[in-house]
């Protein structure tokens, strides 16, 4: 906690009285003074009057409590789960012919979906698994439109 000037005041008075019962020399006093007056904190001025009794104001031995959390930066929302999978099922249909497409799609239209409804981070992902899910789709579509334009103009 920062120290006010009534802070060093009266650690100035602390000083002062303990001088005059014969607690610290003229120079120690002095170099206190000098201290207590540059002092930025509260827990620096109860150092400076520790060993006298009677300190500007006893330091907690207990730890600090914690922050209130409206001082605290805001937690970022998770990333969704779905949006997640559904990004990761859309780079798999490279690896896996297109299968994983239709899971691509399923999984980011509902991720976002969720996302809309609870404001969770991830609609990049989700949309990304879109596009390449639907690519796939897409693709499966047009090679089995092939097939069959091959199958009837064969027979």
């Amino acid at each position: 906690m920062l120290a006010s000037h009534a802070d060093r005041e009266r650690a100035v008075d602390v000083l002062r009285a303990g001088f005059g019962e014969g607690r610290l020399q003229q120079d120690e006093l002095e170099k206190r003074i000098a201290r207590a007056y540059q002092a930025r904190t509260v827990g620096e001025l109860a150092l400076l009057v520790a060993d006298l009794p009677q300190g500007p104001m006893p330091v907690p031995l207990a730890a600090a409590p914690p922050v209130p959390r409206t001082f605290l930066p805001a937690q970022p929302p998770p990333t969704n789960g779905k949006a997640v999978g559904s990004m990761v099922c859309g780079v798999l249909t490279t690896m896996t012919l297109g299968i994983t497409g239709l899971p691509a799609v399923i999984l980011g239209h509902s991720a976002r979906a969720e996302i809309r409804r609870t404001g969770e981070n991830g609609d990049g992902f989700a949309i990304a698994g879109l596009i390449l899910g639907w690519l796939s789709v897409a693709g499966w579509s047009l090679f089995l439109m092939l097939m069959i334009v091959a199958g009837a103009s064969g027979a």
